[in-house]
């Protein structure tokens, strides 16, 4: 299982983003995908949740409302689509896999999860 996240850099506040997280080595299509932001001095932080094609993906309160996540399992690429960002968005931000047998609970833990890639860093500043 290989994860790689990218499309991170430096937005303007208010401005938006697309990060990806391209899945190889596995069938993505079993697998659902966290997405998590770190910043120096803080805990990681669960933000997203996509399971297969029929569940409804979960956000924290943080970003709900201006983060979208998607998956294409035949690209085998999860998007984190981030709008309306803020200062406090800042963190380097991650994409983890778990096999979605084990459906949404503690989807914003990160000891649930498997394998993650390896880190896309977004900065929000004017």
């Amino acid at each position: 299982v290989q994860l790689q996240a990218s499309g991170g850099g430096l937005v303007q506040p208010g401005g938006s983003l697309r990060l990806s997280c391209e899945a190889s080595g596995f069938n993505l299509a079993v697998y659902a995908i966290g997405w998590f932001r770190q910043s120096p001095g803080n805990e990681r932080e669960g933000l997203s949740y996509i399971g297969n094609s029929e569940t409804t993906p979960h956000y924290a309160d943080s970003v709900k409302a201006r983060f979208t996540v998607s998956r294409d399992d035949v690209k085998k690429i999860v998007y984190l689509q981030m709008n309306d960002l803020k200062s406090e968005d800042t963190a380097t931000y991650y994409c983890a896999a778990r096999h979605t047998m084990w459906g949404d609970r503690g989807w914003d833990k990160s000891y649930a999860y498997d394998a993650w890639g390896q880190g896309t860093l977004v900065t929000v500043s004017s």
